[in-house]
């Protein structure tokens, strides 16, 4: 990458409806355009497996998709499958022959006459606490992907009560939506597991349920009645695969080069505009006042502060924080783990039902750390403690937020190649600006 031409990944809006095989050739052709922006050593791949440093780390990606995104199922249904293909491969033959692989590859058709959109119905609220300070990096022309309703507890835990059934339940439930009348074969191996998966993200209404088209769920369901092998989820392979790495992770990296909040960076580029401002005044008072031609170059530092600070922070780049490769904490990381609890995770009464299959012991494990499990509840934040608090917390708190040291050496690589091209535009800027002014003639006005 050149240093003077270096972009940052472009935003890559989410395209609308389920996800389809169009959708995953669209997503795979942004993957080649980003190649360029993207260093190796943040591939998609490295950041997966955890070789990528904070702000870039694993836990970062998943806190994206959790709190900015909104899709984090995506990749928990990733890891989860990556996962589960190397024990199933790794199982005795004799287990794996009772799981053919799947090889149909014609869908099968819907029960009756439903549309391709999925009937997602599940608790999906959001809360817009995050957009104000980790969508500004967004074009404008891009629409919050999300509504944000008001948080209500008790209609938090009376929906996740009501999902609380078998997961044999979950499964019948889900055939019987989709049409499917067969009855799976229980002596294959994983079979349990299987069904774990298909109640948290393939039945419709699931806690993590995935953006498939009616269709192709009831492809996959169809599949997953004959066998446990991982070729019935290919077809769900290949479109969360495409959607991770064309969009997902390309947004994530623009996202973590970013070194500061919205509040922050807005008050860095309206410094920058000031500093602009107060040298065009300057320099009309000096033309204006017949002084001498030489206090006019007096100009060029307002003007070179201004553009530089102001070009960095258009890129999401706060130029103090550079200054000492740090960034500040987002609002979920500033209130320390015990934020990231659900605020009722004390009421015995309430925890039990957090869980559609099992108790998490919530006191001892932050949200963050459980957003990692295959297993859990829905991704929804908005009963976190640190939404409040974030919520109340003052303008100017914000704005001088605590911040931490950038681990990552990529990360610090194209923050520092940023900040050069905005120091170059500056001194491209001030130039010709300057001798402006102090070409023109004196007009001793004032």
């Amino acid at each position: 990458m050149a240093l003077l031409f270096y972009r940052r990944p472009d935003y890559v809006a989410k395209l609308p409806g389920p996800m389809s095989l169009a959708q995953c050739q669209v997503y795979v052709d942004r993957t080649q355009k980003h190649r360029r922006a993207i260093p190796p050593e943040l591939s998609f791949d490295n950041v997966i497996q955890n070789k990528a440093l904070p702000p870039c780390a694993l836990q970062d990606f998943m806190d994206y998709l959790v709190y900015v995104s909104h899709d984090a199922e995506n990749l928990q249904f990733w890891l989860w499958l990556q996962d589960y293909t190397k024990r199933f491969l790794a199982a005795p033959k004799s287990e794996q022959n009772l799981s053919p692989p799947w090889l149909e590859m014609e869908p099968v058709q819907p029960y009756g006459n439903i549309s391709d959109q999925p009937p997602r119905t599940a608790d999906k609220s959001r809360v817009e606490v995050a957009e104000y300070e980790t969508k500004f990096d967004r074009p404008e022309t891009s629409s919050s992907p999300v509504n944000s309703p008001q948080f209500d507890k008790q209609s938090f835990l009376s929906g996740i009560a009501s999902s609380n059934k078998t997961v044999a339940d979950s499964v019948d439930d889900a055939n019987a939506q989709m049409g499917l009348k067969w009855q799976s074969f229980t002596i294959q191996p994983f079979r349990s597991e299987i069904n774990r998966v298909i109640s948290h993200y393939l039945a419709p209404n699931s806690p993590r349920e995935l953006n498939l088209s009616h269709r192709t769920r009831a492809a996959v369901l169809h599949a997953l009645q004959h066998t446990t092998h991982p070729s019935a989820l290919s077809a769900v392979k290949s479109m969360v695969d495409a959607n991770l790495r064309g969009q997902s992770h390309p947004n994530f990296i623009r996202w973590s080069i970013c070194n500061g909040n919205k509040p922050r960076v807005l008050f860095v580029r309206n410094s920058g505009i000031g500093h602009v401002v107060a040298g065009f005044i300057l320099g009309i008072l000096l033309v204006l006042s017949g002084k001498s031609r030489w206090w006019r170059f007096f100009v060029a530092p307002l003007f070179l502060i201004g553009f530089s600070i102001g070009v960095a922070a258009y890129k999401g780049l706060c130029v103090i924080f550079h200054a000492t490769h740090s960034r500040g904490l987002r609002p979920w990381e500033q209130f320390g783990d015990n934020a990231s609890l659900t605020s009722f995770d004390r009421m015995a009464d309430d925890e039990a039902t957090l869980s559609t299959d099992e108790v998490y012991n919530l006191p001892q494990r932050s949200k963050r750390a459980i957003s990692l499990d295959t297993f859990g509840t829905s991704n929804s934040f908005g009963h976190e403690l640190w939404v409040d608090k974030y919520r109340n917390t003052p303008l100017l708190r914000k704005i001088f937020s605590r911040q931490i040291w950038v681990q990552d050496q990529t990360i610090r690589l194209l923050q520092d190649r940023i900040v050069i091209q905005s120091h170059i535009w500056s001194i491209l800027i001030t130039i010709p600006l300057t001798a402006l002014f102090v070409a023109l003639p004196e007009f001793h006005v004032i």
